[in-house]
């Protein structure tokens, strides 16, 4: 059942330290079976206390299986547990940990009541916070989430997933304590929940979460994918195109071994090659100290970023053409893919190409290249994750 919490009941526990991502990688590859200060310091350590108060006291369960990646986290979630809401004067701080635009707060809160009152929504959530966080799904595949949210009360529209990730979240962050991760790093992984509302909000005026979106944040919740400076990266497997490209390279990879696939989130500044640099350096270290039984070989991206076609319309010294550099060629992908640059450029996919406005350098290179009568792919490419 929907349990709530309250700061009476936290009050004798002691602190610890608690996109955009181009193609879908389950596209790409073998997916493993698994699982800072702010302004409001004093009214967010009250929220995250109750949260600790309750992932210290989950039970956490982590197997790994060899041979290749398969790290399977057990089920943090499983039937029968109850999913911990935070009481209404705490939940406004978690949401802001989470990102969630400012906008929202007010009616998301609002909503608790509903939640609360209703012994049949709750159970639903309860069953989504299993799937996000015992299952990955495929981010291109409707089923599940979008079951459950056609199922939800009309009452809540398109926040009844922003209430499942709300359910879930005492459930990632013990699987998070369990690794040893460190606070800010699991706040801004899970943050991308809010980057998620706005890029709804961005493309359909309103609030809420759609259920695309709420398939790639599987990734976060299941804890397989975390955010780390600049980008993104995502524990999987190396898919069989990828690793024939290694192969052919001189490098002896197999199909399905572990490796780590790099994503790019939107709402977080320019990509320039200092960023990326910090990012990786600080991915390697990450890795390494909390998922010491995954050897790496390789890093892969698989984005409309690698289109090689962009070096002809950026200048040499532009961070895309210098993020670009940084990848060796993967394999090619003949279908053109001409609505991902302009869903992550301009906000929405299906937005006419003879009125895409040119703004910025890369939208107008984005919705020039496509009046003009030409295409765009998706890239794919690979670099050795050892120095």
């Amino acid at each position: 059942m929907i349990t709530t919490m309250s700061t009476a009941a936290t009050s004798h526990t002691t602190p610890q330290a608690a996109a955009h991502p181009g193609r879908p990688s389950s596209a790409n590859s073998t997916v493993p079976k698994t699982a800072q200060a702010s302004p409001h310091t004093l009214s967010h350590n009250r929220a995250r206390n109750a949260l600790r108060a309750v992932t210290g006291s989950l039970p956490v369960r982590i197997r790994i299986t060899a041979p290749s990646c398969n790290v399977l986290f057990e089920r943090t979630f499983t039937k029968g547990d109850p999913a911990v809401l935070p009481d209404a004067d705490d939940l406004p701080d978690l949401l802001l940990d989470l990102a969630v635009p400012h906008e929202d707060i007010n009616e998301v809160v609002a909503l608790r009541r509903t939640v609360a009152a209703d012994p049949g929504l709750r159970r639903l959530l309860e069953e989504g916070a299993e799937d996000v966080t015992g299952a990955v799904r495929e981010v291109d595949d409707p089923a599940g989430l979008g079951d459950r949210a056609a199922q939800a009360p009309a009452a809540l529209g398109d926040y009844f997933l922003v209430y499942v990730f709300l359910a879930a979240v005492p459930h990632v962050r013990a699987v998070h304590r369990a690794r040893g991760i460190p606070d800010d790093v699991s706040r801004h992984t899970l943050a991308d929940l809010g980057r998620g509302m706005a890029l709804h909000r961005r493309r359909f005026g309103g609030g809420g979460l759609g259920t695309r979106q709420s398939h790639w944040l599987t990734r976060h919740f299941c804890g397989r994918l975390y955010q780390l400076g600049r980008l993104q990266y995502e524990r999987t497997g190396l898919g069989e195109r990828t690793a024939q490209a290694i192969r052919a390279a001189g490098i002896e990879v197999t199909g399905g071994e572990p490796s780590l696939d790099l994503h790019i989130p939107d709402f977080r500044g320019p990509l320039t090659p200092l960023a990326c640099d910090r990012s990786l350096d600080h991915a390697r270290e990450f890795f390494a100290r909390h998922f010491p039984e995954e050897p790496h070989a390789v890093a892969t991206c698989h984005s409309w970023l690698l289109d090689p076609q962009l070096r002809q319309h950026l200048p040499a010294g532009s961070n895309i053409v210098r993020f670009q550099e940084r990848f060796r060629p993967g394999w090619e992908d003949p279908e053109p893919a001409d609505t991902t640059p302009v869903g992550f450029v301009f906000g929405d996919p299906d937005l006419p190409v003879p009125d895409l406005p040119r703004r910025t350098p890369v939208e107008r290179v984005v919705g020039d290249h496509l009046r003009a009568g030409g295409h765009w792919y998706v890239g794919h490419g690979w670099f050795p994750w050892d120095r």
